[in-house]
């Protein structure tokens, strides 16, 4: 390991006695004088030197469990081992845990030998927490040098955000007929209407529409997909001036709350955000890890006069099933009202600290709530209806 020295304090203080010592000694043909501005000095030189030398251990970190949600215990295993033919002493070693950093003090090792130190990390702040590099720090006896050897290994702690109970709440796509009405009755074991696109390589030619491709001058197929797979969509508030940062979290729990939830019944889940992310997956444990994973990083972005709707959610394909809304606004009510076409069941989740302006959206049933708690209770409230 590549390592930097340098003078504490009281070395740089030596130092600094030491030359003009010296110099004056052997300038003046004073013997005492030189040899102790010698001596300080053959300190320092000494002090770099011991330092300086490379550290024969072996350092090795574990981070575990991988995963946890805010505020839940997180542990970091530190293993140190004597890999040289001589005594350890004792040293220190930081271990950097995003913005915090934690201090470990190693004690003296006989040659193979080994000890373990335990920590906690911090999870008070959701993310994607990377653990490391670590720091290893050695002094000299008189404490005149110190030096740093980087270990760059590094380990990553997902902390997701609080999760309440929830049930899940799905629906499965809306029927289409091929003249583009739609209807909610789907037949069960068929495969049916979602949407139309152009022809791609590989696609069936059973599948194309004749119709779409006579009126556009395109190959245009049929996108099918099963009536009965519950699917179960969320659109998260994210822009900057929409939600003040203590009650952004509070939305960001709602959402996974009610995500997980969705995930694990094993219904399709999708997430979505105005700008722009968009993170469709089936369900299963898996999904869940992977939604979960994305709302540990979300963040506000945009402003308030941005739509709240994105283009993919409004034109693209795989509606059907429910929508569901985390926001703190109800100013622009129209923009969910134009999604009724493709949901079949819309809500929106309006978190304020205050009551929230009454407003009614013809279509879309919303819940007023000041926190994540709350939110998921009276959400609770609406899936067992």
């Amino acid at each position: 390991m590549s390592c930097s020295v340098r003078l504490t304090g009281r070395g740089a203080a030596l130092l600094a006695f030491g030359v003009p010592m010296l110099g004056f000694g052997l300038w003046g043909a004073y013997p005492f004088m030189a040899a102790l501005g010698a001596a300080a000095l053959g300190a320092v030189l000494a002090a770099v030197l011991l330092t300086a030398r490379t550290l024969r251990v072996e350092v090795r970190r574990s981070v575990y469990p991988g995963r946890v949600e805010k505020g839940d215990p997180a542990m970091a295993r530190l293993r140190v081992n004597n890999s040289g033919r001589h005594r350890l002493a004792a040293f220190t070693t930081t271990d950097a845990l995003g913005e915090a950093t934690r201090t470990i003090r190693a004690r003296p090792l006989r040659p193979g030998a080994g000890a373990s130190y335990t920590y906690e990390i911090p999870t008070g702040k959701r993310g994607r927490l990377t653990v490391g590099p670590l720091t290893l720090h050695r002094v000299d006896p008189l404490e005149l040098a110190r030096s740093r050897h980087p270990s760059g290994a590094t380990d990553t702690l997902w902390v997701h955000p609080r999760q309440y109970p929830a049930r899940a709440l799905t629906g499965g796509h809306r029927r289409h007929h091929h003249d583009g009405a739609t209807t909610d009755d789907a037949l069960r074991g068929s495969m049916e209407f979602v949407d139309l696109r152009e022809y791609a390589p590989g696609d069936e030619f059973r599948l194309l529409h004749w119709k779409a491709t006579a009126r556009t001058g395109r190959l245009m197929v049929r996108e099918l997909a099963d009536p009965e797979q519950p699917r179960f969509t969320l659109l998260l508030d994210t822009r900057t001036t929409t939600f003040a940062e203590g009650l952004f979290e509070e939305a960001v729990d709602t959402a996974a709350s009610l995500l997980a939830a969705s995930a694990r019944a094993g219904s399709h889940s999708r997430l979505i955000t105005p700008a722009g992310l968009d993170v469709p997956m089936p369900g299963g444990p898996k999904a869940a890890l992977r939604l979960l994973d994305e709302l540990a990083q979300v963040g506000r972005e945009g402003g308030r006069n941005s739509a709240l709707v994105p283009a993919a959610l409004s034109a693209g394909r795989g509606a059907g099933g429910v929508l569901v809304v985390v926001t703190s606004v109800t100013t622009r009510p129209a923009e969910l009202a134009r999604l009724r076409h493709r949901f079949p069941a819309i809500h929106m989740i309006v978190l304020a600290e205050e009551k929230p302006v009454a407003v009614t959206v013809p279509g879309v049933r919303i819940l007023g709530a000041a926190g994540a708690e709350e939110a998921v209770r009276r959400w609770n409230e609406v899936a067992t209806a």
